[in-house]
């Protein structure tokens, strides 16, 4: 068993969970966080993509959206930053192997934000040491609708013995 100086000298943060330790039906709730138009005008100038529903109000007024909204793959991002809050992946998350994300609502100017993440599932491989995590992910906002949600598949180290 590994003693938290041990831990610590490993990179393993103190909220991090190991592969046998995480359960499914797990459920955990990040921080809040406040879409600006910065998260707006920065993703827009990182990815190129100026889609007038995003930079355009006067044009945004006039879409099914009544107003300019968050990129969505800017939520998916901003869920990950969200997510890594938690910690219970610092320093036991070995890779991220895939996702399935769903768009189901947009997120505007002012929405607050939050993930819910569960343990959807986990299996054993092969290789010693390590397994594979599902983790139910969703992007909540502050009226409790899922906004963006799906599936991420994370390996993870297991505990050391």
């Amino acid at each position: 068993m590994t003693s938290a100086a041990e831990n610590n000298e490993l990179g393993i943060g103190q909220n991090a969970l190991y592969f046998d330790e995480l359960e499914v039906g797990r459920e955990w709730n990040t921080p809040r966080r406040t879409i600006t138009e910065a998260d707006i005008v920065m993703f827009a100038a990182l990815t190129g993509d100026h889609n007038p529903v995003h930079t355009d109000e006067e044009f945004a007024k006039h879409t099914v959206f009544g107003g300019r909204i968050l990129h969505g793959p800017a939520g998916f991002a901003i869920a990950t930053g969200l997510e890594s809050r938690l910690g219970i992946k610092e320093g036991t998350a070995i890779a991220f192997l895939g996702m399935t994300w769903d768009l189901r609502g947009p997120i505007k100017i002012g929405d607050t934000i939050h993930v819910r993440e569960t343990v959807a599932s986990k299996r054993e491989t092969k290789k010693p040491g390590v397994g594979i995590v599902n983790f139910h992910v969703a992007l909540v906002n502050q009226r409790g609708e899922t906004v963006q949600d799906g599936e991420w598949k994370v390996m993870m180290h297991r505990k050391p013995a």
